[in-house]
């Protein structure tokens, strides 16, 4: 895909992400076809009908057992509705997770594509660390991309 349409997903995933009430990190997810169709969108979130209060937003110790990431949520709202994202694209406006890039591996995502100009706090790095690796050995493209507009 071009430059352009990665900036127009990378945008949109990135209004997508302020959409969740996550007090630290808001993460979005833009999951798009061959045809640069939308498949599915994600922010990180609780799931549905569980309350998201302040108090489990601000306590990492509530917040992390209970929290979807913004690709799990693109994932499993696309099951939910019955579209496949074998062989799609998923735009991120963060480095996936190692538990977010098993699960775009097995939902058959092809490539991964986020902003190359983020601010990783040190308690992920070795996370994504593990996680780019992971995405390379199971055979996904993994790219950076310069976020700036217009």
């Amino acid at each position: 895909m071009s430059n352009k349409w990665d900036l127009r997903f990378l945008h949109l995933a990135t209004h997508i992400s302020d959409w969740s009430k996550d007090p630290s990190t808001k993460v979005g997810c833009v999951v798009v076809g061959s045809d640069r169709e939308i498949r599915s969108t994600g922010f990180n979130g609780f799931p549905r009908g569980i309350k998201d209060t302040s108090e489990r937003l601000d306590d990492r110790e509530q917040k992390y057992p209970l929290i979807c990431h913004a690709e799990e949520n693109a994932i499993m709202h696309a099951a939910r509705v019955g579209v496949s994202l074998k062989g799609c694209v998923a735009y991120v406006t963060w480095p996936p997770c190692t538990r977010c890039a098993r699960s775009l591996i097995q939902a058959g995502v092809v490539e991964v594509v986020f902003p190359e100009d983020i601010d990783v706090p040190e308690r992920w790095v070795a996370d994504f660390d593990m996680s780019m690796s992971m995405m390379k050995e199971a055979g996904l493209e993994v790219r950076s991309v310069s976020s700036d507009v217009e």
